[in-house]
């Protein structure tokens, strides 16, 4: 029997514990957790690369990041088909102390700015881990073990259980980290293959790996699991590069046709239906959630819905709806089970010339984002997918588009140069206005100012084709504990809007993006 009980408890910063001490049901999200990933700056760079990073979205007013923890590269002798002798995945003394070095920084300097980790353990794995296979291209994905998934799983859980003593760096205790993901989007061939078979394989690893936190002393802890992809390229995947549509990829991992019918006969068998019971094993964390990276590519948050069984956030009701269906059916998930959005952004044209939306339609729809995450009371955190610009693929013609074949979803272009988009400011102070009539209904988050302050906000308004700014009203107080507002002014079609935020004694002012009246 689920609990989803809200209840306080610890973690490096006080986001969860206030998180778990509210409601699920509200008019709209009572606490929304803004959540940043970029690996290549934190994992995979310099320590001083890692430090500046997480100033900056601290600055920005991220509250958490969501971290890989890419089994590949921690394990040993990754691309080698044999298991190294005597080798025990599930000790963390076992690995190179060299790979976890770069994991133990991450969690102890994000405590040091109040900022919480979310650790995202995934394949693929070592080579020795997966079965083989003469599908070249999904070779490195191809058919994880369980088993030495579990392992792996153990070994991060037991490092960062807040009791294990670091190796080296004076061997004090690491922090612990209590939000974790179990794999990432299992419904993309990069991830894991086949896909023809993808939910039942990601059933065996849920599995495996709900069990690895269970004995790391993780069960009070926020576990996500799902983590989908919003898109797919067939109902029935076909070949190395096919990916299955994530309403379909839960129903059939839950054993459930389109009409949330039980499969029975030799559908049931071929899915290995009479194991679907071993989820029951998620009922023992009470802080269960569902992950979802509800990109849409280049449309905008409020544009058409995608084709049948996609999620993306312009219909991400499809996806409560489809968690609510298997909870009442099968009872193996929470009634009205928590969402997090832990992966989103927008391409940006430029820099990459050939796929994107502009850099002022990325800094609209990321708001854009915001506000409808916002106001569905079932998503509990916001996310951004990249700080900083990825760079290109050297290895391929300069300009080509496999040299662009990366992601230019940063708020900010790609280091050296590190130029800020207008998408960081609308990041750091979101503003959304729509216009009813002779009404601007507007939003606004003051993103990153400190947590449980009480400070006013100046709405202004430019009448189309001036260039002077007026103020509109009277300041709007901000008591929400996040600095989220909402207001009312009387505007004309066409009009733009900023809220504008200073400190008590006017050394420092910030605006956000303009938003026009349409």
């Amino acid at each position: 029997m689920f609990r989803f009980s809200l209840s306080t408890f610890a973690c490096a910063c006080a986001v969860l514990a206030v998180l778990f001490t509210l409601p699920a049901r509200a008019p709209a999200a009572p606490y929304m957790v803004s959540v940043m990933q970029d690996d290549d700056e934190l994992v995979y760079k310099s320590s001083k690369d890692r430090r500046k990073a997480l100033d900056r979205m601290k600055g920005l007013g991220v509250e958490a990041v969501r971290v890989t923890v890419l089994w590949r590269s921690v394990a040993p002798a990754a691309d080698s088909r044999h298991k190294p002798h005597g080798f025990n995945g599930a000790k963390p003394g076992q690995y190179l102390q060299s790979r976890w070095d770069r994991y133990d920084e991450i969690v102890h300097l994000a405590a040091e700015r109040g900022i919480a980790v979310n650790f995202n353990p995934t394949g693929p794995g070592p080579a020795w881990a997966h079965r083989r296979t003469r599908v070249k291209q999904a070779a490195r994905s191809w058919r994880p073990s369980p088993k030495e998934y579990a392992k792996f799983v153990r070994a991060v859980g037991r490092r960062y259980s807040g009791h294990y003593h670091d190796e080296n760096h004076g061997k004090g205790v690491l922090p612990r980290v209590s939000w974790w993901g179990i794999w990432n989007e299992p419904n993309q061939p990069g991830w894991l293959t086949p896909q023809a078979t993808a939910p039942q394989l990601y059933r065996d690893l849920l599995v495996a790996g709900a069990k690895a936190l269970l004995r790391t002393g993780h069960s009070d802890d926020l576990v996500v699991i799902g983590e989908l992809a919003p898109i797919g390229s067939a109902d029935k995947p076909e070949g190395a590069r096919a990916s299955l549509r994530p309403a379909l990829f839960l129903r059939e991992m839950f054993c459930l046709n389109r009409r949330f019918h039980s499969f029975t006969g030799a559908q049931a068998r071929s899915h290995h239906c009479d194991q679907l019971d071993r989820l029951g094993i998620l009922a023992r964390f009470p802080r269960l959630g569902f992950g979802h990276h509800p990109y849409t590519r280049k449309s905008p948050p409020t544009g058409r819905k995608p084709k049948r069984d996609m999620i993306n956030i312009t219909n991400i009701g499809l996806l409560t709806h489809t968690l609510d269906r298997i909870a009442a059916t099968t009872g193996l998930l929470p009634p009205q089970m928590p969402v997090f959005f832990d992966e989103f952004g927008y391409q940006t044209k430029p820099p990459d010339p050939y796929r994107g939306v502009s850099l002022s339609l990325q800094a609209q729809y990321i708001n854009e984002g915001d506000y409808i995450a916002w106001k569905n009371p079932r998503v509990f955190s916001t996310a951004q997918f990249l700080l900083y610009d990825s760079g290109p693929k050297t290895e391929f013609p300069r300009g080509s588009a496999p040299y662009w074949s990366t992601f230019q979803t940063g708020l900010y272009t790609g280091l050296p140069a590190g130029k800020e988009k207008p998408a960081a400011r609308a990041y750091k102070f979101p503003l959304v206005v729509r216009r009813k009539g002779g009404t601007a209904h507007i939003w606004g988050q003051v993103r990153f100012a400190p947590n449980g302050a009480t400070y006013p906000v100046l709405l202004q308004s430019r009448a189309r084709g001036s260039d002077t700014w007026v103020r509109s009203g009277a300041p709007v107080q901000v008591t929400q504990s996040q600095g989220y507002f909402q207001a009312k002014r009387p505007t004309q079609r066409g009009a733009m809007w900023r809220a504008v935020w200073s400190e008590p004694d006017f050394a420092r002012f910030e605006t956000s993006r303009e938003a026009a009246a349409r």
